[in-house]
């Protein structure tokens, strides 16, 4: 009996000492390994931190992140937007992508995808750059897809990327005007 109750003590003490060094490791972490042994800057020891009110924060949320969240909201908005502009542009023209030689699904994960570094980008843009690399990329290994992107994404218009990749105006002009007379044929498909 003695020696179960020896193995009970033994057992308790031991579950305390790890919850004691348990308790100790997580007060380190919030703290932020400051090592200062008292409460976070802000905080009086118990309780929330320092402030009036429960929505001390909502407020100035925007304020204190110079305005990303509002951005980041807007962002995703448009994405949404132009995702479902290019839908609808799809499912009005069912040919399109077939007489553009590829598939509706290709463009709408082609045009997801660079939506998320460029919110603003248009699908018409989108199916451009699309055009005119396969048209023009065997002759200019600059002109790419992800290069003309990279162009609008940076607020540059389709020509003057082409020019900027190599074109001259008179090439970036018929390049463009090429794959604007083959968008407008595979909408009317």
């Amino acid at each position: 009996m003695q020696t179960k109750l020896k193995m009970l003590a033994v057992l308790v003490l031991a579950c305390g000492f790890l919850t004691g060094a348990q308790a100790i490791a997580s007060a380190q972490g919030r703290g932020g390994g400051r090592g200062q042994g008292g409460p976070p800057a802000g905080h009086s020891g118990g309780g929330p931190p320092a402030g009036v009110g429960v929505d001390r924060g909502i407020n100035t949320s925007s304020d204190r992140s110079n305005g990303r969240s509002d951005e980041g909201l807007d962002r995703a908005r448009l994405q949404r937007e132009n995702v479902q502009r290019a839908h609808e542009e799809l499912n009005d023209h069912p040919g399109m992508a077939a007489r553009l030689h590829t598939t509706a699904n290709d463009l709408r994960a082609g045009y997801q995808a660079a939506l998320a570094s460029n919110p603003s980008l248009k699908f018409g843009q989108y199916v451009a750059a699309t055009r005119i690399a396969a048209n023009r990329g065997g002759r200019n290994q600059n002109i790419t897809q992800g290069a003309i992107l990279a162009g609008l994404a940076n607020g540059k218009s389709i020509g003057q990327t082409l020019q900027d990749l190599g074109l001259s105006d008179r090439q970036a002009k018929e390049a463009k005007k090429r794959a604007e007379s083959e968008i407008k044929a595979a909408r009317k498909s």
